[in-house]
C-alpha cells in the first residue's frame, strides 16, 4: 500500500524549463516551469503579469499554423509557470519552438494586449505588460540551450 509519502514530490527537481508532463491518448501536457515551487525566496509570478502573459501567449500560439491543435493555456494556481496543452499532431520539437516564438512575442510585444476589455476579460484592469515582458525575458534564457530530452522529468 502506498503511503501519503510516496506520492509527494521532490521539489528539488522542479526547475525551470519545459518538460511532459503528461499524455492523455492524442493530447500532451507541458509543464512550463518559470519558478521553483515553495522557493524560500517567495518568488512567483506576479497575478497582474501572469495574467498578461497568457493572453499574449494564447494569442500568439493560436495565431500560428498550429492553431487548430492548440487545446489549452493557462496559468497553474501555484504561479510557479503554465500548463500547455497539445495535440500529438506538434511535435515535442515543434512544442519547444512554439514555445521560444511566444515567448519572443510577448518580449517585443507593444501595443494594447489582445482581449483587455470588458467584454472579452473577466479582470480586464489587472494587466502588466512590462512584467510579462521579463517572465519571458526569463524563460527566453533558460530554454536557450533546451532540448527535447531535457524535457523528461528527473526521477
Amino acid at each position: 500500500m502506498k503511503t501519503i509519502e510516496s506520492f509527494k514530490v521532490n521539489h528539488d527537481i522542479l526547475q525551470k524549463g519545459m518538460y511532459i508532463s503528461r499524455i492523455d491518448g492524442d493530447i500532451v501536457t507541458y509543464d512550463i516551469r518559470m519558478k521553483r515551487p515553495n522557493n524560500k525566496e517567495n518568488d512567483y509570478l506576479q497575478n497582474a503579469a501572469m495574467h498578461s502573459f497568457e493572453h499574449l501567449f494564447a494569442t500568439y500560439a493560436r495565431n500560428t499554423k498550429y492553431s487548430d491543435n492548440i487545446i489549452y493555456i493557462g496559468p497553474m494556481g501555484c504561479r510557479t509557470g503554465f500548463y500547455f496543452l497539445v495535440r500529438d499532431k506538434i511535435t515535442h520539437s515543434e512544442a519547444l519552438n512554439l514555445l521560444k516564438e511566444s515567448l519572443e512575442f510577448i518580449k517585443d510585444f507593444e501595443g494594447k494586449i489582445p482581449g483587455t476589455n470588458k467584454i472579452e476579460c473577466g479582470n480586464y484592469l489587472e494587466h502588466d505588460l512590462e512584467g510579462a515582458k521579463l517572465v519571458a525575458i526569463d524563460m527566453l534564457e533558460v530554454l536557450k540551450n533546451w532540448t527535447v530530452e531535457k524535457m523528461a522529468y528527473e526521477q
